[in-house]
């Protein structure tokens, strides 16, 4: 299993805007820079998540993101299964499967997948930006706003 880019991307953002401790506002343009990933791809990603009110975003000159909830209460099984998008590791009715409904293997994938969104439920996004995590944001961070001076 492999999460999507969209998932990848969600994360990463989450992640970088976690770490905001300073007086100019988070951008798109910086997080694609910072990642080495398409702004396009960025701006869809950003507008999905702040429309689950995860993260909180401000247009004009001063504008920029922020995160729109406590990084304490985001639990990571819930945001992958949000991005992520699907109940199901395999989809039996495209094609459709002789074996849908007396297949044992869905059942499996489908038990293991709960199991792995369960387990990442015990970590939130707090959890996983401590230490070496966030220093390594916050030098991204520091390192970007010195490029612009």
């Amino acid at each position: 299993m492999q999460l999507t880019k969209f998932t990848d991307l969600g994360l990463r953002v989450l992640m970088y805007v976690s770490q905001n401790d300073r007086s100019k506002p988070i951008t798109i343009s910086e997080i694609a820079t910072q990642f080495n990933i398409p702004r396009n791809h960025l701006i869809k990603v950003v507008t999905f998540l702040n429309k689950t009110g995860w993260i909180q975003t401000t247009r004009g000159p001063n504008g920029g993101l922020r995160l729109g909830i406590d990084s304490l209460s985001l639990k990571l099984g819930h945001v992958i299964r949000v991005l992520e998008g699907s109940e199901s590791l395999v989809n039996c009715q495209e094609p459709p499967c002789p074996l849908s409904g007396q297949c044992g293997l869905k059942s499996a994938l489908d038990q293991g997948l709960n199991a792995f969104y369960h387990y990442m439920d015990s970590y939130t996004l707090s959890d996983v930006i401590r230490n070496r995590t966030a220093n390594v944001i916050v030098h991204l961070q520091h390192t970007h706003l010195a490029g612009l001076h």
